[in-house]
């Protein structure tokens, strides 16, 4: 894959500053976990049972699916051909994705909460993984955008759609939102996470940038690497807690140990 491509794809810098940031503020980033997490996620298919290729083949029968309907859906929105000023990295596009993340290592910060950063932490790392992949598969694929060609077979032509970077990476971090926290506030986690990101796989669509499979596929994509990151962060969670007890004349260390 051309160095000049990774270097202007925005998945990739989008995740690159997440990184950044969560080595900023995460005070107990554990990198032996991440390299561990990464060489699971990339090696997974080895190792998938009946379920998860049942997945796989439900995922492949959508994408067919939605493929059908390319065309047809691409005419509904009127989607100009070969507009000059199209722009495929739309940055309002990115705004859920950097909000989720920005507002979950703010709450972490503000209320100095360990089951925040561990969340936050877990929100990158679906990021970075779904973004990797992201790019293997474009540029495996090659297909062009809807304003680029009248075909929607138009494949291995150097183009960047399939999959959409705005919608895999979007569900992967609605997903670890969605799916983590205890469960009192679990309705609104899943509408704010999967409500978010389906409304950015929407305007994708509507704005001609993504063929309907592209985001069908950035999806399921984005869902299943949300999911893995997550049961693996819930893994890692250890029964106890360490924390500063203010008092009148100072303060006490606290530990706390919870039963299952």
């Amino acid at each position: 894959m051309p160095i000049n491509r990774l270097l202007r794809s925005p998945a990739l810098l989008l995740t690159t500053t997440f990184l950044a940031c969560a080595t900023c503020h995460a005070r107990e980033l554990d990198a032996p976990a991440a390299l561990e997490d990464a060489k699971l996620y990339f090696t997974a298919p080895l190792r998938w049972d009946v379920s998860d290729w049942t997945y796989f083949g439900a995922t492949a029968l959508a994408i067919a699916a939605a493929h059908e309907y390319d065309d047809n859906v691409r005419t509904h929105f009127g989607t100009a051909i070969a507009t000059s000023n199209q722009d495929p990295h739309s940055t309002r596009d990115w705004a859920p994705a950097a909000a989720m993340i920005g507002l979950t290592w703010a709450g972490a910060t503000l209320f100095d909460s360990r089951d925040g950063y561990e969340e936050g932490k877990a929100m990158v790392e679906a990021a970075a993984f779904t973004a990797i992949t992201t790019e293997v598969l474009k540029f495996g694929a090659g297909r062009r955008r809807p304003y680029e060609t009248t075909r929607v077979d138009d494949w291995r032509d150097s183009g960047s759609s399939f999959p959409s970077s705005h919608a895999s990476l979007t569900f992967a971090i609605g997903t670890v939102l969605a799916e983590s926290g205890n469960e009192d506030f679990r309705w609104v986690r899943r509408v704010i996470g999967y409500g978010a990101a389906s409304a950015v796989a929407y305007s994708r669509v509507h704005d001609g940038a993504h063929w309907l499979s592209d985001t069908v596929a950035g999806a399921a994509l984005g869902i299943a690497t949300g999911r893995f990151v997550t049961h693996r962060a819930d893994g890692r969670s250890v029964p106890y807690a360490f924390g500063v007890q203010p008092m009148q004349h100072g303060a006490m260390l606290t530990y706390t140990y919870i039963l299952h």
